[in-house]
């Protein structure tokens, strides 16, 4: 039955956000706690040894937050409200999940959950920096910009890392307590998602774009979902580290993404995160079942 329940989640929790929107949305102030006690669970399960630092992650940081001002730069000269949904579709770091679908595809557990470090620490750099060029606000200042961006979303990426650690070093028991209780964080995505699904519908049946331009909006999520795959399958082959690579960079914390993009630019820029996580899940479902078959064949022979 909870694996059912798990298969279905994503579905159910998008319908739900749509179809009780009015309700859910009250609860948008919750968002950013979630996300904060979604990766402290994470990082619980980091151990320092694990944290090895490679050419490769070095490759797809540059991909993940240079990649995305230069897509920003480059589709804003057609659409902005299109060119901020593409660049939040890469400066997303990497998602929790992603460790537990290499690991089921046969990729190295370690180098995800160092990227996924790493990509935390990168977004939580550049976010600060660029989003106030991008969105300027009337009379607030780039200086006070910055400052706010920087406090909300260092305490969101960078404080669970710092968190999880001392609770390792100072206070084992209670270290322990949350390992044991990491599958709270899989129902902790599911009311996140239901709550920033409810967000983005709002954003699109109250937007004034039109139509042509939300479907280039998940069109774009769709092609960069498929490129970022791509790219880091093809610099992780050449570093032996193929399906990490793919992962790392492909897969994307979009409950991070739809956050950012409701918070700090246009609403309407979530639709691209926001169909960015059905595109990747499409995607590793595809990559899982292609595995399993794979894995039957060599069964039978």
């Amino acid at each position: 039955m909870l694996t059912f329940i798990k298969n279905w989640t994503l579905p159910v929790a998008m319908i739900l956000g749509v179809v009780a929107y009015p309700f859910f949305i009250h609860f948008s102030f919750l968002t950013p706690l979630l996300i904060f006690i979604m990766l402290l669970f994470t990082f619980c399960k980091v151990s320092p040894a694990e944290i090895k630092i490679t050419r490769l992650h070095v490759w797809l940081i540059l991909i993940q937050t240079i990649g995305s001002v230069a897509v920003y730069l480059i589709i804003c000269r057609f659409n902005k409200i299109i060119a901020e949904g593409a660049m939040v579709c890469l400066i997303c770091p990497t998602a929790t999940a992603a460790v537990v679908i290499t690991s089921k595809l046969g990729g190295s557990e370690s180098s995800v959950t160092t990227y996924t470090i790493i990509s935390n620490i990168g977004t939580a750099l550049v976010v600060p920096i660029l989003f106030p060029l991008i969105e300027n606000t009337t009379g607030v200042s780039f200086r006070f910009a910055f400052i706010s961006i920087l406090q909300r979303v260092f305490f969101l990426l960078i404080c669970p890392f710092i968190a999880a650690w001392l609770l390792r070093i100072l206070v084992p028991t209670v270290h322990r307590k949350l390992l044991s209780w990491h599958e709270v964080s899989f129902y902790l995505w599911a009311l996140s998602l239901t709550i920033v699904t409810s967000q983005t519908f709002y954003a699109i049946i109250n937007g004034t774009s039109s139509g042509f331009i939300e479907i280039m909006i998940v069109f774009v999520a769709l092609l960069l979902s498929c490129l970022q795959l791509w790219l880091g399958k093809s610099i992780g082959g050449v570093y032996d580290d193929r399906i990490a690579g793919g992962q790392s960079l492909g897969q994307k914390n979009t409950i991070l993404g739809i956050w950012m993009s409701q918070t700090y630019l246009n609403p309407l820029s979530s639709l691209a995160p926001g169909t960015y996580v059905i595109w990747q899940n499409i995607i590793n479902s595809w990559q899982l079942w292609k595995k399993r078959k794979e894995k039957r064949r060599k069964n039978v022979t």
